[in-house]
């Protein structure tokens, strides 16, 4: 009889410790990955520093337009500072994104089109779910060339690129 008891007071542990967990893991859904996406962008947009790079894992990596630039979250938040300390870090506004994940797994990743400064850009990335929030675990930002001018851009970039080659 003791040992009913000790099992059934185990099971009862047990089940309300995995209810816990379900609880304290938001759903995944499209709409919480657009607001998730959204509200980082935003924050760069009003220089927010702490929630833009808040969103951001601590072993993240951005990437940007540059050859040269895959940075740790850590040298990415050291080049971004300045810019945030001015109140100015940039703009970027969706245009379209797609999502995508594997069932049973808590990754996401995406792509984005985005109105930026520099015209259209591409935005794609990995997001990990970690119970009831999503982190920013890799980022990539590219420069849109329309296929109709590639040849136009090509000899525009050659020197500088060469140089990167070089290294």
């Amino acid at each position: 009889m003791r040992n009913l008891i000790f099992l059934l007071i185990t099971l009862q542990i047990l089940l309300s410790s995995c209810q816990t967990v379900k609880q304290n893991t938001i759903a995944f859904n499209k709409e919480n990955v657009n607001q998730f996406l959204d509200s980082w962008h935003k924050a760069a947009s009003e220089a927010n520093y702490n929630n833009y790079f808040d969103a951001m894992d601590k072993v993240s990596v951005f990437v940007g337009t540059d050859a040269g630039e895959v940075w740790s979250k850590k040298q990415f938040q050291d080049f971004s500072k300045p810019f945030f300390d001015k109140g100015k870090a940039w703009s970027f506004k969706k245009i379209e994104r797609n999502i995508y994940t594997e069932k049973g797994t808590n990754f996401i990743w995406f792509d984005e089109i985005l109105d930026t400064w520099m015209g259209v850009c591409r935005g794609s990335g990995v997001l990990k779910q970690i119970g009831n929030k999503f982190v920013i675990k890799h980022y990539v930002l590219s420069i849109t060339i329309p296929n109709e001018i590639v040849n136009d851009v090509i000899p525009l970039k050659k020197d500088k690129e060469a140089k990167y080659l070089d290294k």
